[in-house]
Protein backbone atom coordinates (compact mmCIF):
# COMPACT_ATOMS: atom_id res chain seq x y z
CA UNK A 1 0.00 0.00 0.00
CA UNK A 2 1.45 3.69 -1.05
CA UNK A 3 2.33 5.38 1.81
CA UNK A 4 0.88 9.60 2.89
CA UNK A 5 2.66 11.85 0.69
CA UNK A 6 2.17 14.37 3.48
CA UNK A 7 3.54 14.00 6.69
CA UNK A 8 1.79 13.14 9.52
CA UNK A 9 2.57 15.76 11.91
CA UNK A 10 4.59 19.24 10.89
CA UNK A 11 5.95 22.34 13.17
CA UNK A 12 7.14 25.37 11.33
CA UNK A 13 9.19 27.25 13.83
CA UNK A 14 6.75 25.61 16.81
CA UNK A 15 3.22 26.20 14.81
CA UNK A 16 1.05 23.37 13.15
CA UNK A 17 1.81 24.37 9.43
CA UNK A 18 2.49 22.41 6.07
CA UNK A 19 3.50 25.83 4.69
CA UNK A 20 7.26 27.67 4.41
CA UNK A 21 8.15 30.96 2.51
CA UNK A 22 8.54 30.71 -1.30
CA UNK A 23 11.85 33.11 -0.07
CA UNK A 24 13.36 30.34 2.28
CA UNK A 25 16.71 30.34 1.57
CA UNK A 26 16.35 26.41 1.93
CA UNK A 27 14.04 26.75 -1.20
CA UNK A 28 15.79 28.89 -2.99
CA UNK A 29 18.86 27.73 -2.55
CA UNK A 30 19.46 24.93 -0.52
CA UNK A 31 20.75 26.71 2.32
CA UNK A 32 20.22 24.39 4.97
CA UNK A 33 20.87 21.38 6.95
CA UNK A 34 18.49 18.08 7.84
CA UNK A 35 18.42 15.63 10.18
CA UNK A 36 16.31 11.99 9.59
CA UNK A 37 15.85 10.14 12.72
CA UNK A 38 14.20 7.05 13.67
CA UNK A 39 11.45 7.14 16.28
CA UNK A 40 10.46 3.91 18.15
CA UNK A 41 8.09 3.63 21.03
CA UNK A 42 7.54 7.66 20.82
CA UNK A 43 11.22 7.94 21.21
CA UNK A 44 14.10 9.40 18.68
CA UNK A 45 16.95 6.85 18.72
CA UNK A 46 20.51 7.79 18.42
CA UNK A 47 19.15 11.79 19.33
CA UNK A 48 22.78 12.75 20.40
CA UNK A 49 24.60 12.27 17.80
CA UNK A 50 21.90 13.45 15.52
CA UNK A 51 21.96 16.68 17.68
CA UNK A 52 25.89 16.63 17.37
CA UNK A 53 25.65 16.85 13.81
CA UNK A 54 23.55 18.88 13.29
CA UNK A 55 25.23 21.21 15.83
CA UNK A 56 28.99 20.76 13.61
CA UNK A 57 26.88 21.52 10.49
CA UNK A 58 25.22 24.59 12.24
CA UNK A 59 29.00 25.99 12.27
CA UNK A 60 30.41 25.04 9.37
CA UNK A 61 27.48 27.14 7.82
CA UNK A 62 27.25 29.71 10.09
CA UNK A 63 23.72 28.80 10.77
CA UNK A 64 22.01 29.74 14.30
CA UNK A 65 21.53 26.39 16.47
CA UNK A 66 17.89 25.90 17.40
CA UNK A 67 17.58 25.62 21.28
CA UNK A 68 17.83 22.24 22.18
CA UNK A 69 14.79 22.69 25.07
CA UNK A 70 12.95 24.10 21.75
CA UNK A 71 13.44 21.03 20.15
CA UNK A 72 13.35 18.41 23.22
CA UNK A 73 9.62 20.23 23.40
CA UNK A 74 8.63 20.14 20.10
CA UNK A 75 10.01 16.41 19.14
CA UNK A 76 8.03 15.37 22.33
CA UNK A 77 4.56 16.98 20.98
CA UNK A 78 5.39 15.40 17.78
CA UNK A 79 5.95 11.70 18.59
CA UNK A 80 3.34 10.82 21.15
CA UNK A 81 1.25 8.39 20.06
CA UNK A 82 3.91 7.66 17.88
CA UNK A 83 5.24 3.47 18.08
CA UNK A 84 7.04 3.64 14.60
CA UNK A 85 7.85 6.47 12.17
CA UNK A 86 10.57 8.87 11.23
CA UNK A 87 11.17 12.42 12.63
CA UNK A 88 12.91 14.79 9.66
CA UNK A 89 14.56 18.26 11.31
CA UNK A 90 15.17 20.60 8.78
CA UNK A 91 16.91 23.97 9.49
CA UNK A 92 17.24 26.84 7.22
CA UNK A 93 19.04 30.16 6.85
CA UNK A 94 15.01 31.63 7.06
CA UNK A 95 13.74 33.79 4.57
CA UNK A 96 15.91 36.96 2.95
CA UNK A 97 15.79 38.94 -0.40
CA UNK A 98 16.90 37.46 -3.64
CA UNK A 99 20.72 36.83 -3.82
CA UNK A 100 22.97 34.43 -2.39
CA UNK A 101 24.43 36.98 0.15
CA UNK A 102 22.37 36.16 3.40
CA UNK A 103 20.77 39.19 5.32
CA UNK A 104 22.71 39.65 8.43
CA UNK A 105 20.79 38.33 11.44
CA UNK A 106 17.97 37.15 9.34
CA UNK A 107 15.69 34.17 11.53
CA UNK A 108 16.12 30.89 10.91
CA UNK A 109 13.17 28.36 9.80
CA UNK A 110 12.96 25.03 11.30
CA UNK A 111 10.62 22.66 10.38
CA UNK A 112 10.08 19.33 11.96
CA UNK A 113 7.95 16.63 10.27
CA UNK A 114 7.01 13.08 11.97
CA UNK A 115 6.51 10.69 8.58
CA UNK A 116 5.11 7.00 8.55
CA UNK A 117 8.12 4.10 8.79
CA UNK A 118 9.31 3.38 5.31
CA UNK A 119 7.94 0.07 4.25
CA UNK A 120 11.46 -2.03 4.23
CA UNK A 121 11.48 -5.61 3.04
CA UNK A 122 12.31 -7.94 6.08
CA UNK A 123 14.52 -9.84 4.02
CA UNK A 124 16.71 -7.11 2.98
CA UNK A 125 18.00 -6.82 6.56
CA UNK A 126 18.10 -10.81 7.55
CA UNK A 127 19.58 -12.13 3.79
CA UNK A 128 21.18 -8.90 2.38
CA UNK A 129 20.49 -6.54 -0.50
CA UNK A 130 21.79 -6.35 -4.40
CA UNK A 131 24.59 -3.01 -4.80
CA UNK A 132 25.22 -1.19 -8.23
CA UNK A 133 28.23 1.00 -9.03
CA UNK A 134 26.28 4.35 -9.79
CA UNK A 135 27.85 6.36 -12.48
CA UNK A 136 26.90 9.79 -10.75
CA UNK A 137 30.16 11.04 -8.78
CA UNK A 138 30.02 12.94 -6.00
CA UNK A 139 32.20 16.04 -6.04
CA UNK A 140 35.06 16.88 -3.29
CA UNK A 141 34.46 20.06 -1.21
CA UNK A 142 36.12 19.24 2.16
CA UNK A 143 33.82 22.34 3.87
CA UNK A 144 30.71 20.88 3.28
CA UNK A 145 32.56 16.76 4.18
CA UNK A 146 30.56 15.31 6.70
CA UNK A 147 27.50 17.36 7.00
CA UNK A 148 23.85 16.88 6.32
CA UNK A 149 23.25 19.88 4.25
CA UNK A 150 20.03 20.43 2.35
CA UNK A 151 21.83 20.11 -1.54
CA UNK A 152 21.57 16.39 -2.41
CA UNK A 153 21.39 16.69 -6.20
CA UNK A 154 23.83 14.25 -6.88
CA UNK A 155 22.06 11.54 -4.89
CA UNK A 156 19.12 12.35 -6.25
CA UNK A 157 20.57 11.70 -9.63
CA UNK A 158 21.99 8.97 -8.58
CA UNK A 159 18.98 7.19 -7.14
CA UNK A 160 17.35 8.23 -10.85
CA UNK A 161 20.14 5.68 -12.64
CA UNK A 162 18.15 2.43 -11.86
CA UNK A 163 14.48 1.39 -11.51
CA UNK A 164 15.67 -2.24 -10.83
CA UNK A 165 12.92 -3.13 -8.01
CA UNK A 166 15.65 -6.19 -7.40
CA UNK A 167 18.59 -3.34 -6.53
CA UNK A 168 18.12 -2.10 -3.24
CA UNK A 169 21.32 0.61 -3.46
CA UNK A 170 23.80 1.94 -5.42
CA UNK A 171 27.57 2.86 -4.58
CA UNK A 172 28.77 6.32 -5.25
CA UNK A 173 32.56 7.23 -6.18
CA UNK A 174 33.58 10.92 -6.03
CA UNK A 175 35.70 12.53 -9.06
CA UNK A 176 39.14 10.30 -7.92
CA UNK A 177 37.14 7.06 -8.15
CA UNK A 178 37.51 6.95 -4.01
CA UNK A 179 34.45 4.84 -2.66
CA UNK A 180 32.55 7.65 -0.64
CA UNK A 181 29.05 6.01 0.46
CA UNK A 182 25.60 4.60 -1.02
CA UNK A 183 23.07 7.08 -2.48
CA UNK A 184 21.59 6.64 1.17
CA UNK A 185 23.87 4.84 3.03
CA UNK A 186 27.43 4.54 4.97
CA UNK A 187 29.36 1.75 3.63
CA UNK A 188 31.61 -0.81 5.22
CA UNK A 189 33.94 -3.49 4.29
CA UNK A 190 35.01 -6.54 6.65
CA UNK A 191 38.65 -8.49 6.01
CA UNK A 192 40.29 -10.79 8.46
CA UNK A 193 37.88 -9.66 11.46
CA UNK A 194 38.94 -5.68 10.86
CA UNK A 195 36.17 -3.03 9.48
CA UNK A 196 37.19 -0.68 7.12
CA UNK A 197 34.87 2.49 5.88
CA UNK A 198 35.26 5.43 3.35
CA UNK A 199 37.05 8.56 4.64
CA UNK A 200 34.72 11.40 4.33
CA UNK A 201 37.49 13.87 4.31
CA UNK A 202 36.60 15.15 0.96
CA UNK A 203 32.79 14.66 0.23
CA UNK A 204 29.81 12.10 1.92
CA UNK A 205 27.57 12.00 4.85
CA UNK A 206 28.89 11.17 8.05
CA UNK A 207 26.30 8.64 9.04
CA UNK A 208 24.89 8.66 12.48
CA UNK A 209 24.73 4.70 12.59
CA UNK A 210 28.07 4.62 10.86
CA UNK A 211 29.31 6.58 14.19
CA UNK A 212 27.38 4.63 16.02
CA UNK A 213 29.20 1.14 14.20
CA UNK A 214 32.78 2.77 15.07
CA UNK A 215 31.97 3.62 18.71
CA UNK A 216 30.78 -0.11 18.79
CA UNK A 217 33.35 -1.70 17.36
CA UNK A 218 35.80 0.14 19.42
CA UNK A 219 34.34 -1.13 22.39
CA UNK A 220 33.91 -4.53 21.28
CA UNK A 221 37.82 -4.91 20.67
CA UNK A 222 37.23 -4.92 16.80
CA UNK A 223 39.62 -3.02 14.76
CA UNK A 224 37.78 -0.73 12.54
CA UNK A 225 39.96 1.67 9.99
CA UNK A 226 39.09 4.95 8.11
CA UNK A 227 40.28 5.06 4.93
CA UNK A 228 40.64 5.57 1.39
CA UNK A 229 38.82 2.54 -0.18
CA UNK A 230 38.62 1.45 -4.44
CA UNK A 231 36.70 -0.96 -6.24
CA UNK A 232 39.90 -3.02 -6.13
CA UNK A 233 39.43 -3.19 -2.20
CA UNK A 234 35.36 -4.05 -2.78
CA UNK A 235 36.77 -7.04 -4.30
CA UNK A 236 38.66 -8.15 -2.18
CA UNK A 237 36.64 -7.77 1.07
CA UNK A 238 34.86 -10.62 2.76
CA UNK A 239 32.14 -9.23 4.13
CA UNK A 240 30.18 -5.95 3.04
CA UNK A 241 27.16 -3.84 4.60
CA UNK A 242 25.28 -0.72 4.27
CA UNK A 243 23.92 1.55 6.98
CA UNK A 244 21.59 4.38 7.66
CA UNK A 245 19.94 5.24 10.81
CA UNK A 246 16.23 4.51 9.72
CA UNK A 247 17.38 0.82 7.57
CA UNK A 248 20.29 -0.25 10.72
CA UNK A 249 22.68 -2.22 8.89
CA UNK A 250 21.74 -4.06 5.21
CA UNK A 251 24.16 -6.79 4.55
CA UNK A 252 25.42 -6.85 0.64
CA UNK A 253 24.87 -10.15 -0.62
CA UNK A 254 26.12 -9.19 -4.74
CA UNK A 255 27.68 -5.73 -6.34
CA UNK A 256 27.59 -6.44 -9.82
CA UNK A 257 28.65 -10.10 -10.90
CA UNK A 258 30.46 -10.59 -7.23
CA UNK A 259 28.55 -12.62 -4.62
CA UNK A 260 29.44 -11.72 -0.63
CA UNK A 261 28.40 -14.57 1.85
CA UNK A 262 26.51 -13.02 4.73
CA UNK A 263 29.82 -12.85 7.52
CA UNK A 264 30.13 -13.21 11.37
CA UNK A 265 30.83 -10.23 12.15
CA UNK A 266 27.94 -8.37 10.35
CA UNK A 267 25.75 -10.76 11.68
CA UNK A 268 26.63 -10.02 15.11
CA UNK A 269 26.68 -5.87 14.41
CA UNK A 270 23.12 -6.28 12.84
CA UNK A 271 22.00 -8.22 16.41
CA UNK A 272 23.55 -5.38 18.77
CA UNK A 273 21.67 -2.62 17.18
CA UNK A 274 18.79 -4.30 17.13
CA UNK A 275 19.13 -5.06 20.48
CA UNK A 276 20.38 -1.96 21.79
CA UNK A 277 18.20 0.56 19.37
CA UNK A 278 15.06 -1.48 18.91
CA UNK A 279 14.18 -4.35 21.69
CA UNK A 280 13.18 -1.45 24.33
Amino acid sequence: MALPLIPLKVLVNGQISHKISIADRGLQYGDGLFETIAIYKESPILYELHLKRLEAGCYRLSLPLPKRETLNKEITTLCQGISRGVLKIIVTRGVSDRGYQPQPQSQSTRILSIHPWPDYPTISSEYGIRLRVCNTPLGRNSYLAGIKHLNRLEQVLARNEWIDPGISEGLMLDSQNNIISGTMSNLFIAKNGDLQTPDLSYCGVAGVMRKFILNQALALGIMAKIQPLTLVDITRAEEIFICNSLIGLWPVRSLNNIQYPLGSLTQRLRNLISAQLFCR
